[in-house]
């Protein structure tokens, strides 16, 4: 019997959060090492591509079927009709966009339920320790695409007309960017073989760990990048530096997986950031009118980076067209417009959408060589076409008031020709900190909600967090509001109100209420852990010392499936309390509670 206690106990141990984060990392050995003796977890040949690619797909123009998906690869993948639809109108621009050379852009459509997925257990690890902004979202899937037409008289168009699109989960915007620049211009001219050996190359690629150094061989070359955790300080990223190789590999550094060139894709409406940082912050219906679908899907990503570290929990389109399965979902006139981003080019959109509040009008995406001048926010009436001037058309009126600082300092950087890059820098660090000031209220609010851990007592259940009042969190911002770390003056009160009501709050709220939850949960098993249970179970019946023992069981079971934060040491403790608990026994109750709750 106490040999199958150590059985039991290394089950439930090795099913522990410990334990999964041990074997996370045993997961993610096999994974860089395809042929390690990690083996033993039965990685599937392509475990490694699917950790980062769904697939990858070509599309290309038929003169009698339209836009068609060609080729799937790996074949094995799977992807809906539905899908597939989403697709292949996605992956070309509009017509009249007149997109002639090579073309970059990404989307983003909904995925049909119920698919699974191999290395499910292990991707969710990962995803934990990613900062809340870059986590997957499990209802879609990203396109990024790279269209090349060129005139090509032998076709009966007149042209060739092709897009490659990887699909995935992840929102690495600029690691694939790069990827498809890299691989794309030669898959157009090499066709299906050079396919299936970039395929083969990314199922080499380790897992995408975050905070580790990662190199990430394609064609011929290393990408050298760092995805974030969520430990890094907001508007920190640590430079991976490019390092001469010894052998003939070409390295490239990546100083970023996701973030847009921010400076780029504001300028068009530079004298407007600060209230369309209130439109994202409140999740307001709002739609970008772009030329091409290179800038309309970059200034839709610029637009839902601009709030982080807060997550942007509404839908967001950076290229929707009148094909897209939620186009009449979008576009009904029946309700108010939806909380959704959108970023389109078909004239079409100018009259469907023209019953929403907020628009963005964008012109091609230059960066100016002068100052821009000042632009005045519009009416949406003068919006008839999307030929329309550029500007925002809208009749907001931001809460706070404008902070003419950072303009000016834009403003000079333009006239002294600073870097893009480094305006960008300049630009992610004021929203970075109007972002915070904002939060840092609610945080401090939030975190008081949590009880005190005297209450908490190894005999009863966690106590709850207290309730989220509106009234009492706006009392605290007379004291610490705002004001503590923003010079901005304004109707702070006001944004807190509307954001109150907004998905965003909603999103951030229930996550910190998850985290807190689970801290209760986890101050509850070092309790437990702390009492002389055996002690206990011979002052009461057997009766109640068998439903210890199954609540103890379930306590451990929760602690790895929600992977709460508790100390490894923790969980081997309350295993050892388990198992004395049982030797100490009848018999035919140990082998009872032995087999119980262990498979």
């Amino acid at each position: 019997a106490g040999r199958r206690g150590g059985c039991s106990a290394m089950s439930l141990r090795e099913r522990s959060p410990g334990g999964a984060v041990e074997a996370g990392e045993d997961a993610a050995a096999a994974l860089a090492e395809p042929d390690g003796p990690d083996r033993c977890l039965s990685l599937l040949p392509w475990d490694r591509f699917s950790a980062w690619l769904h697939c990858v797909c070509v599309v290309g123009f038929d003169l009698e079927l339209g836009q068609a998906v060609e080729v799937i690869y790996p074949p094995h993948s799977k992807l809906s009709d539905k899908e597939k639809t989403n697709i292949c109108y996605l992956s070309f621009p509009d017509s009249n966009s007149g997109c002639l050379g090579d073309t970059q852009f990404c989307f983003r459509f909904r995925r049909s339920p119920g698919r699974k997925v191999s290395l499910c257990c292990f991707l969710d690890q990962l995803d934990r320790d990613l900062p809340v902004y870059l986590k997957k979202d499990p209802a879609y899937y990203y396109g990024y695409v790279y269209f090349r037409q060129v005139r090509d008289k032998s076709l009966k168009r007149g042209y060739f007309q092709k897009s490659l699109v990887l699909i995935s989960k992840l929102p690495y915007v600029h690691l694939f960017r790069t990827m498809l620049k890299q691989i794309a211009p030669e898959y157009f001219e090499k066709s299906e073989a050079f396919l299936e050996a970039v395929c083969s190359d990314v199922d080499r690629w380790p897992p995408p760990i975050p905070g580790k150094i990662l190199h990430l061989p394609i064609m011929g070359i290393i990408m050298k990048l760092r995805i974030p955790t969520h430990r890094d300080k907001p508007g920190t990223t640590p430079i991976v530096q490019n390092i001469h190789q010894a052998d003939a590999q070409i390295s490239v550094a990546l100083p970023t997986v996701h973030e847009v060139d921010l400076f780029r894709c504001f300028c068009p409406v530079f004298f407007h950031i600060q209230m369309l940082w209130e439109l994202v912050l409140l999740g307001e219906p709002l739609v970008v009118m772009a030329p091409s679908p290179s800038e309309s899907s970059e200034t839709v990503l610029a637009l839902v980076s601009c709030i982080s570290p807060l997550k942007y929990c509404s839908d967001f389109r950076p290229y929707f067209t009148i094909h897209d399965s939620e186009f009449k979902e979008y576009t009904t006139r029946t309700q108010a417009p939806p909380s959704v981003i959108l970023g389109v080019t078909n004239p079409f959109f100018a009259k469907t959408l023209q019953h929403w509040p907020h628009i963005i009008r964008i012109g091609d995406i230059k960066l100016p060589g002068e100052v821009p001048k000042q632009v005045k926010v519009k009416k949406l009436k003068n919006l008839k076409t999307l030929d329309s001037k550029p500007g925002v058309y809208t009749s907001y009126k931001p809460y706070l008031n404008k902070d003419e600082e950072i303009v000016k300092q834009l403003q000079k950087g333009v006239q002294q020709k600073r870097p893009t890059e480094a305006q960008s820098v300049i630009l992610r660090r004021y929203f970075l900190e109007l972002t915070e000031s904002f939060i840092i209220p609610l945080e401090r609010y939030v975190a008081s909600l949590m009880p005190l851990q005297k209450c908490i007592s190894p005999w009863k259940s966690p106590p709850q967090l207290r309730q989220f009042s509106q009234d009492d969190f706006m009392k605290t911002l007379e004291k610490a509001g705002p004001q503590l770390t923003s010079g901005l003056k304004g109707d702070w009160i006001g944004l807190y109100r509307h954001f109150l009501k907004s998905p965003n709050f909603d999103g951030w709220f229930r996550s910190r209420q998850k985290e807190m939850t689970q801290k209760l949960e986890a101050l509850h098993l070092e309790a437990l852990c702390n009492e002389n249970l055996v002690f206990w179970s011979q002052k009461h019946t057997e009766v109640e010392t068998v439903d210890l023992v199954l609540k103890l069981k379930n306590k451990l079971l929760q602690a790895d499936r929600e992977q709460l934060p508790v100390k490894t040491d923790t969980l081997k403790k309350l295993q050892t309390h388990i198992n004395d608990i049982i030797l100490a026994l009848p018999d035919d109750l140990q082998d009872i509670l032995l087999k119980t709750g262990t498979t």
